[in-house]
């Protein structure tokens, strides 16, 4: 019996980052697609937020936890995945900060440039209205997502391969799966991040494909719907 059960939401960057983690680490875990599942009685009971990716397994205080980057982390000090995570507090403080400045900064940029154009739904609670035509729309979201994406590269890879050095980390995870949403708005990444990328996915292989090829098929498919 797999010591894991991960509920997951496919078409999901989020979910998309546990995903590859847990196959790149080779983790013993079976996968559940949760669409459909999130507001029913049994997933509620369990994660009252309804939110995922969620982990369920031994050990955990309330037996589940969700959040993409809280999963990595526990899983790579639980099973002791430095080259993911590493013990070091001075190199794990900047894969850490790489994570929060991406789930504060960059993540929120990017849902609300991509989500209208997936069909997701908005942050609960948030009305905005500008007098801005769609094209000075879509510049305004391009200028404003180029900022931190130029941070990324410039400092936390610091012209590194990756945000952890020679090889991937948690962190770099998490960056990836981000960056593949941005294809729904044909946003133009810039040369190195189109080949950190590919350097992802060369690194991690079937872990990274296989998550990525959900999300790009979903893409695929929201795009072709506009024909």
């Amino acid at each position: 019996m797999a010591q894991l059960t991960l509920h997951v939401l496919k078409p999901s960057v989020n979910n998309m980052a546990a995903r590859v983690f847990l196959r790149a680490a080779k983790l013993d875990f079976v996968e559940d697609d949760a669409w459909g599942k999130t507001r029913s009685p049994e997933f509620l009971k369990k994660n009252t937020a309804h939110m995922t990716p969620m982990i369920e397994g031994k050990g955990l205080p309330k037996g589940t936890l969700w959040e993409s980057c809280a999963i990595m982390q526990y899983l790579a000090n639980k099973h002791e995945l430095s080259k993911f995570y590493p013990k070091n507090p001075a190199k794990r403080a900047m894969i850490d900060s790489a994570m929060f400045y991406l789930t504060g900064t960059l993540y929120p940029l990017v849902a609300r440039a991509t989500y209208p154009a997936l069909g997701f739904p908005a942050y609960p609670g948030e009305v905005a209205a500008t007098a801005l035509d769609a094209a000075h729309k879509k510049d305004a979201q391009d200028a404003a997502i180029a900022e931190p994406l130029d941070v990324f590269h410039k400092f936390y890879m610091d012209k590194g391969a990756f945000i952890g050095g020679a090889k991937p980390s948690i962190a770099d995870i998490r960056l990836a799966a981000t960056l593949e949403f941005l294809a729904v708005i044909d946003y133009a990444l810039p040369a190195w991040a189109r080949s950190y990328m590919g350097a992802m996915e060369k690194s991690l292989g079937k872990a990274y494909a296989e998550p990525a090829g959900d999300v790009r098929g979903y893409i695929a498919h929201v795009k072709s719907q506009r024909k």
